[in-house]
């Protein structure tokens, strides 16, 4: 918060620009360069993304969000590195192992995931977001499977298996004693109150979305560049700071998205925001699949030149209809 405040100000410095002409001068306070900081980041956003075109492949892209239950959500708030990472583990394992199922895909698909914490109105709920191309590598890698137009998994698969795994690991990280449970979440100490904490997030659906699938690479980019390196909220929802209240801007995705106003008293404000300060280190994006860090330049190299040959429908690797894929 520190930073944030002291962000382009006298106290982190600054320097001196000088007209070569009219030898006019301007004073340019330095950035804070806070990850958190919503007036920063632009620079790193732009580098980012500017490497992402250059991995995008000419096929179709799709949008899918994994969100954790409240009940979950809670414990992740006193435990932020330890779940954030298993929310990524989990959502993760669950997009690779059920693509390569057969009777469903049967592709090693590319994917990165972008952790957000926050809503709309700034309160937790902590969600993943997606991106992964419409197809994959047959199990030879020798040709790419094409997912069916407009359709990518069955989000009911996904979402029970995601489940399933996350509350299996959730539930081995209590027994090593590896989880935080303080304050409200103090009587959770207990292996049979936390057991039953646990019992109906067992029996209750997870909410696993598909959006619509990107129109194309380069509405994957446009998407990228508003969620990719920002925080909780963008300056232009700032709508004033009054009498020790702060007002912005939010969608009710409740009520057809409708735009509406949210007074907050500064110090809640400052609250709500604080939620979404991630651990010091903590990877907010991650990537999995043959665009996994390891190998993605070596597996982007094998799909290249043959996109290339034929960006429409890639001849170079024999495309499998979809009645090929599901029995």
């Amino acid at each position: 918060m520190r930073a944030i405040e002291t962000c382009r100000t006298a106290v982190l410095g600054g320097h001196v620009d000088q007209c070569d002409h009219c030898q006019q001068q301007q004073i340019s306070y330095n950035s804070c360069r806070n990850r958190h900081c919503p007036k920063c980041g632009s620079l790193a956003r732009a580098r980012w993304l500017h490497q992402r075109e250059a991995e995008l492949l000419p096929v179709a892209y799709f949008h899918v969000v994994f969100t954790l239950p409240a009940a979950v959500a809670a414990l992740a708030l006193h435990n932020q590195k330890v779940l954030y990472d298993l929310l990524f583990r989990a959502s993760m394992e669950t997009l690779l192992r059920k693509a390569r199922d057969p009777k469903l895909l049967g592709a090693a698909i590319g994917l990165f995931g972008i952790l957000h914490t926050w809503g709309q109105n700034l309160l937790h709920h902590p969600h993943l977001h997606y991106v992964i191309a419409g197809g994959g590598l047959g199990p030879d890698h020798d040709r790419w499977i094409d997912c069916r137009p407009g359709f990518f998994l069955p989000v009911e698969v996904l979402s029970a298996f995601f489940r399933d795994r996350f509350l299996d690991t959730l539930e081995d990280l209590f027994h090593r004693g590896q989880l935080e449970l303080s304050g409200e979440l103090a009587s959770l100490r207990d292996p049979a109150a936390f057991a039953r904490y646990l019992e109906p997030l067992r029996q209750s659906p997870w909410v696993v979305y598909a959006k619509p699938p990107f129109g194309g690479p380069h509405q994957v980019l446009e998407y990228l560049g508003r969620y990719t390196h920002r925080v909780a909220l963008s300056n232009q929802r700032l709508l004033a700071l009054q009498d020790g209240h702060v007002s912005f801007r939010w969608k009710d995705y409740r009520h057809e998205q409708r735009q509406r106003t949210l007074t907050l008293e500064l110090d809640e404000f400052i609250r709500r925001f604080r939620l979404h300060v991630l651990p010091a280190g903590f990877q907010r994006i991650r990537f999995g699949g043959f665009l996994a860090n390891c190998h993605r330049r070596a597996k982007l190299a094998l799909l290249g030149p043959r996109f290339a040959a034929s960006p429409s429908t890639c001849r170079s690797f024999r495309a499998t209809p979809f009645s090929e894929q599901r029995p």
